[in-house]
């Protein structure tokens, strides 16, 4: 993996597929960028969408990488590291068991495309609340500003109640793991959403089973720069 940075902006814990397999190419290579290497990647040609407007649509993702979310973006907070943010991942993944993720189906999560589980999953649903239960100490609280980013998409009275506890509203019973594909649609032609949706069908429908054993650990370097993958942390049954 690559260096460390010496003093990374935020971190993040995602599920992301090992960066050898089928699944990390084929998501990589969807937004447009491989985050373990930081290289840009040639994307895949959607039928009535120019390359630009693909490059566009798909800009949100490309900046964080191919990923799901189980520990949001945040920031280390004082007399914590990289290594003991690697402490507390090892010791909430002792004893762990390894599972597959349930088939994986792409829809709309609000406005944009996902791969979501076609069926819920307990054990899936538990990770990530321990990865925000038991990492969250590690974090330094939201400011103000960010407090108020955070509230320029409206938000229920319960994710508003979460925000301010957990620094993420999308936590615990609001959480929906998931695999983002685009960012917003915005007023996208029909046609052309129906072509995007049978492209990414296409593409991911036949992968494998993905096998969640590890966790990774993401940063972004500085503020507003490209996220990258510094390591996997894998279970320890």
């Amino acid at each position: 993996m690559a260096n460390d940075p010496q003093t990374p902006h935020r971190v993040a814990l995602y599920y992301a597929p090992p960066p050898q397999s089928a699944w990390w190419r084929a998501g990589s290579e969807w937004i447009g960028r491989c985050a373990l290497t930081g290289l840009p990647l040639t994307q895949p040609i959607i039928d009535g969408m120019a390359p630009a407007q693909f490059a566009a649509l798909t800009a949100d993702p490309r900046r964080y990488g191919w990923h799901a979310t189980l520990k949001a973006p945040f920031r280390l907070a004082p007399g914590q590291t990289l290594d003991s943010l690697r402490a507390g991942v090892r010791q909430l993944f002792e004893g762990r068991e390894p599972f597959d993720l349930a088939p994986l189906q792409v829809s709309r999560l609000g406005h944009f495309l996902a791969l979501r589980p076609l069926h819920a999953q307990p054990e899936l649903d538990t990770l990530a609340a321990d990865c925000v239960r038991q990492i969250h100490p590690l974090a330094m609280p939201l400011s103000a500003d960010e407090l108020a980013r955070r509230r320029r998409t409206p938000l229920t009275p319960r994710q508003d109640a979460l925000l301010q506890t957990w620094g993420y509203p999308y936590v615990l019973d609001q959480y929906r793991f998931h695999l983002s594909l685009t960012g917003p649609l915005q007023a996208l032609p029909a046609d052309t959403l129906a072509a995007l949706l049978e492209s990414a069908a296409d593409r991911f429908h036949d992968l494998p089973p993905c096998r969640i054993d590890r966790i990774s650990v993401f940063v972004e370097p500085t503020p507003g720069a490209d996220f990258c993958l510094l390591e996997q942390i894998g279970f320890q049954p």
